[in-house]
Order: C-alpha cells, then sequence, then structure tokens
C-alpha cells in the first residue's frame, strides 16, 4: 500500500511498498529528506520544478512534462520503478496545453489523477479520466493562477474518482514565499464525493 505525504501547495509524495519514493511537483514544505527514486513534474513554474530539494538515488528518473507530452497532440504511458504514468491534458490561461500536464498514475495497484495547474479539460468533458476509474485525484482551486474550488468541484465530478483532495489553494506569486501552503477555507468550499482534506505535513494510506 503506497502512502502519501502531503507537502503543501502542488507537492506530495509517495513511498511504495517496496520503498520505492516518487515526489511530484517539489517546492512546497518539508519531507524532501528521503532520496528520491522518481520525481515527476507536471510543468515548469518555479512552484513545480525543484527538483534539487531532495537526494537522489543514483538511478533516480526525472519526468518532466515534455518528457510524456513531447508534441501538442502526443500524450505518452511510460513506466519508471514500478510506476505506470498516463500523461493527460491540463491548461488554463496561465498554462499552455502543450506545456504541461496531468498525470494518472498506478502506484500499487491504486490509480491516482496529479492534475498539475489547470481548469477543465477536454479529456475532463469527453469522459476520458472518468473511464479510467480513478481512485484518488487532486484538483488545484486558488482561483488565480487556476481555476476556483467551484470549478474545481464540478471538475471532480467530471473525473468522478472516488476520493478527492483539494490543493494548490493559495496564489504563489513569489519563489521565495512559501509560507502559506494552504488554506482550510478553501479547502472546506471544495465539494466532491470522498473528500479528502489534507494539510500539510498529513499522510494518507492508499
Amino acid at each position: 500500500m503506497a502512502t502519501m505525504l502531503y507537502q503543501g501547495h502542488g507537492s506530495y509524495r509517495f513511498v511504495l511498498e517496496d520503498g520505492t519514493v516518487v515526489y511530484v511537483d517539489p517546492f512546497a514544505g518539508e519531507g524532501y529528506e528521503l532520496p528520491a527514486d522518481v520525481v515527476f513534474v507536471t510543468h515548469e513554474h518555479f512552484d513545480h520544478n525543484q527538483v534539487d530539494k531532495m537526494p537522489r538515488n543514483e538511478d533516480c528518473i526525472i519526468v518532466r512534462a515534455s518528457d510524456v507530452h513531447p508534441s501538442p497532440s502526443e500524450y505518452l504511458t511510460i513506466d519508471v520503478h514500478g510506476v505506470r504514468a498516463t500523461a493527460v491534458q491540463a491548461c488554463n490561461k496561465n498554462h499552455p496545453i502543450d506545456e504541461c500536464v496531468g498525470l494518472v498514475l498506478e502506484l500499487d495497484g491504486v490509480s491516482f489523477y496529479a492534475a498539475g495547474d489547470t481548469s477543465m479539460t477536454d479529456d475532463m468533458r469527453s469522459g476520458k479520466l472518468a473511464n479510467m476509474a480513478i481512485d484518488y485525484a487532486v484538483f488545484p482551486g486558488d482561483g488565480f493562477f487556476n481555476m476556483d474550488v467551484n470549478e474545481a468541484s464540478e471538475c471532480a465530478k467530471l473525473v468522478d474518482a472516488q476520493h478527492n483532495i483539494p490543493v494548490h489553494l493559495v496564489p504563489m506569486n513569489d519563489p521565495g514565499d512559501s509560507a502559506q501552503l494552504f488554506s482550510q477555507e478553501r479547502a472546506e468550499q471544495f465539494q466532491a464525493r470522498g473528500r479528502i482534506i489534507l494539510a500539510p505535513g498529513d499522510e494518507l494510506e492508499l
């Protein structure tokens, strides 16, 4: 069973049953002491791509958006250190569709949708994500660089994951300011099936 540590903002870490350590969008919070086996970066904004925050094992693989989204029409599936990652659309006015991805990760038999920075996408509207029978999903809702929590709630309905987690709830304007990583008020405004609210430092067994 994989364990998720929510580090804050859009950053989180997984530790798999066999000890494999996976980071997604490193930037915020604590919990970077474990050497990484895989680091996923959904796009290259400063608050998602701090891949030097943690030690890395010798065979660590860093997977960037361009690795799984090499052209505007291509979204790839790759397998790295026992994790299968399928790229899907992520975009809004602040995040060009050709530079960003969401990722559906298969971790110890559990599917996890890492939305990245996005608003509602065609992959959500078309039922593509719902057809993937996702177990857990995270959705951003800062209402400035991304959709607000109301739109995030609508996206959660379309994706139809079993459990839904609000993240990236506070706009991050300054690369040096990671103090405010979470908003309980905005998290509680997010409405979705199986909602789970995680504060920075909280862990979740998937």
